[in-house]
């Protein structure tokens, strides 16, 4: 297969075919007939296992249901599990088709994650972050596709569990994190806004009863009482009782963060692996960034010396660079205005197809998502694809002066342009789009982070690549927010396995990724309450572009961007490593046709 003749075939296939969700010719009919009705008990028996999960997918069949988190539901889970991966095993997966063959394994190891999560990982015992209803009270008043006195139904229901779900809580918390103990007391304060306007605005502009209205205003009022109980709780019995040296650490360890890598990631490579190959290409972005520092010095700093420390002179270029940003409180009006930019220059490009039928709504982040992170798409599930998606951008008025225009500058006029292709096109927002339009719903549903972070920050190298805004400086911050995704790699596998310092944590991101203070320690903030997470950007990314590479080497001018963008897409989020498979699978069955 790897033959240069064989893949300038296969090229030769991607530029003249369009791509298509036909299946692939069945090897075996009636295994394949056996397991397409098994993946369909299976996500009903799923979504009734996870009904929270569900609603945040757009299946809202349990909207009404709210699971307590306590050592029954549990043990039901765990075997939950094991059933269905008894049922996985009556399978030959030699016998099934490459589609249906990936989506076994993708739901073994969903299943597999989850029992690591139960009996190994065991957050549930020490992040109190881990409970948290306003995302998922907001997700069913928001659904359009029942009537408001349906969901306020639903939302009754599920508000006379509130009580039982945080003292369910209060009960499993054993040695939590100071860290995540923190996040819960933010994240659960900002979800009353939920419960206290939303929901009670919800309920008086309906047509309930004024005897319903009354039952549910009195649920809702409870249920801010149980939060703000579970928030008094953590605040003045638990955090007192924690310190830095008797407390758990949040750094998992070897053990923990290397099985979590193989469930999480899905990669090729193993965390080591990733780890190494971080550091080998931090190299060579320094290298590029000090090239092109050389280009811009004599149009920035006629007439001076260019330091003899590298990274001294690239950090000193690039904060002349920073300097040109927007106002903090244009900053969200910025981004709102750059979307249409890129649109026009993905169809003017013909990139890949962007669809104007899927409307994306740039917003400021929920008080309830705050705390983590700066920007993140929410994206409607494959039962709901025609939602809208969301654009989470945290406003900037939390921050002192000072503070406002260190992270401004860090999103600088260039940064900002690489954030949005990162975010919204043809980052997640279009990956996501074309995920719900998977054929499979299983690749769709248990989406592999890497994959999705991957095709983000591939996104970004490839749209500068075709031309975009090009010039010296762009490419010098592109490479500054591309050396973000490696060091977050090293970053991570550092402070988890190896025990990095916050000290020298900052040294990283400062000196030798030339990050300002303010990313610098909302990094650092995040490694703590995160773990592996921050390594799939750079795995997907470094496995996306060097299979496109390869195609292109082998294929020549024969082959067609566009057509390996949406056919790349048309699987779903599936993990990079499977995606690679079926596309030479798929292309090999129609020149064989």
């Amino acid at each position: 297969m790897k033959n240069a003749t064989y893949f300038l075939l296969l090229l030769t296939v991607f530029a003249c075919t369009q791509p298509n969700n036909k299946q692939l010719p069945i090897n075996n009919e009636q295994n394949n007939i056996q397991f397409n009705a098994f993946k369909e008990r299976f996500m009903e028996a799923f979504w009734k296992q996870h009904p929270t999960y569900a609603t945040w997918s757009g299946y809202h069949k349990y909207d009404n249901v709210l699971v307590i988190p306590n050592e029954e539901s549990r043990l039901n889970n765990e075997l939950f599990c094991q059933q269905y991966l008894d049922s996985l095993k009556t399978f030959e997966i030699q016998k099934l088709n490459s589609a249906n063959s990936t989506d076994l394994m993708l739901i073994k190891n969903q299943l597999l994650s989850s029992l690591f999560g139960i009996s190994q990982m065991k957050s549930y015992e020490w992040n109190p972050a881990s409970y948290n209803l306003g995302g998922s009270f907001f997700e069913v008043i928001k659904y359009k596709g029942h009537d408001l006195e349906t969901r306020l139904h639903n939302i009754h229901k599920k508000l006379e569990k509130v009580p039982e779900y945080f003292n369910a809580a209060k009960a499993n918390i054993k040695n939590p994190t100071i860290e995540h103990s923190n996040l819960a007391i933010q994240q659960n304060k900002g979800s009353v806004s939920v419960f206290e306007k939303t929901l009670r605005d919800s309920v008086n502009a309906s047509s309930l009863s004024d005897e319903t209205k009354q039952h549910i205003l009195e649920d809702i009022d409870e249920a801010v009482k149980a939060i703000n109980n579970y928030v008094k709780w953590i605040e003045e019995e638990l955090k007192p009782s924690l310190s830095e040296e008797n407390g758990r650490s949040f750094r998992l360890g070897k053990e923990l963060y290397e099985r979590k890598f193989d469930y999480n990631i899905q990669s090729g490579f193993s965390a080591e692996e990733i780890y190494r190959k971080a550091i080998e290409y931090r190299a060579n972005i320094h290298s590029e960034m000090l090239s092109i520092t050389k280009e811009l010095w004599p149009k920035y700093l006629e007439g001076t010396e260019i330091p003899s420390d590298s990274l001294q002179a690239i950090r000193q270029m690039i904060d002349i660079l920073s300097l040109n940003h927007a106002h903090r409180d244009s900053f969200i009006t910025e981004i709102r205005q750059q979307i249409p930019e890129l649109e026009q220059f993905i169809n003017d490009k013909q990139l890949l197809f962007l669809d104007p039928k899927k409307p994306l709504v740039v917003r400021e982040t929920p008080e309830y998502m705050r705390g983590v992170a700066g920007a993140s798409i929410s994206a409607p599930g494959p039962y709901d694809a025609d939602a809208e998606t969301y654009y989470n951008v945290t406003p900037l008025d939390h921050y002192t002066e000072d503070e406002a225009e260190s992270y401004l500058r860090e999103y600088n006029d260039y940064v900002l342009q690489v954030l949005n292709i990162h975010e919204a096109i043809p980052g997640h927002y279009t990956q996501l789009v074309y995920s719900n339009n998977s054929p499979s719903i299983i690749k769709s549903i248990f989406g592999n982070g890497t994959m999705i972070e991957g095709w983000a920050v591939y996104g970004e190298r490839m749209v500068l690549e075709e031309g975009y805004k090009n010039s010296p400086e762009m490419w010098l911050n592109y490479y500054k927010w591309n050396l973000r995704t490696v060091c977050n790699t090293i970053l991570d596998y550092s402070v988890h396995v190896l025990g990095m310092t916050e000290e020298k944590a900052l040294d990283l991101l400062i000196n030798q990724a030339f990050q300002q203070e303010s990313e610098a320690k909302g990094k650092w903030k995040r490694v703590t309450l995160t773990s592996v997470q921050l390594c799939s950007y750079f795995t997907g990314y470094y496995e996306i572009y060097n299979f496109r590479e390869e195609l292109k080497k082998q294929a020549g001018e024969k082959f067609n961007l566009k057509n390996f963008h949406e056919k790349f897409l048309s699987y779903g989020s599936a993990p990079v490593k499977y995606i690679k498979e079926l596309m030479l699978e798929d292309l090999k069955e129609k020149n064989l046709q």
